[in-house]
């Protein structure tokens, strides 16, 4: 069964590929993830994964805007997070959102593995073939 958390510019939810999904949807180039507005999403993320680690697909195809660093060091390293999160398949179609990406694993997570794609089905390949590797099965 699906499970669905919907905030203002994101959607989180699973399915049961047993992948957590989240799309972001923003058009305001000024806006920035702040610090309380992460926690929200942290708090969605585990009440959607129940405890079961997870391979993360994020789509931020129609999304602007960054985030504080307050914000993105507790996205990175929050203790629940990381031990929920196997890997992060992000869906991004802007070379600026990519860059940002990059970055953002480079500087606060760069232990958790990553891609970036273009379209839903390479990263939902990519999100199995990690789910896969996690819990040694084929």
């Amino acid at each position: 069964m699906e499970e669905i958390i919907i905030f203002e510019n994101a959607m989180f939810w699973t399915d049961s590929s047993e992948t957590l999904y989240c799309r972001f949807n923003n058009d305001d180039s000024n806006s920035k993830l702040n610090y309380s507005k992460a926690n929200l999403y942290i708090k969605a993320i585990t009440k959607l994964c129940n405890g079961k680690p997870m391979p993360f697909l994020i789509d931020v195809q129609n999304t602007k805007g960054t985030f504080s660093i307050s914000a993105a060091k507790l996205m990175a390293n929050n203790p629940e997070l990381l031990k929920l999160r196997i890997s992060e398949a992000f869906i991004a179609n802007t070379i600026g959102i990519r860059v940002l990406i990059s970055t953002y694993k480079r500087i606060f997570n760069p232990i958790t593995p990553f891609g970036v794609f273009s379209n839903l089905e390479s990263a939902k390949k990519y999100s199995l073939e990690m789910k896969n590797m996690f819990y040694g099965s084929n």
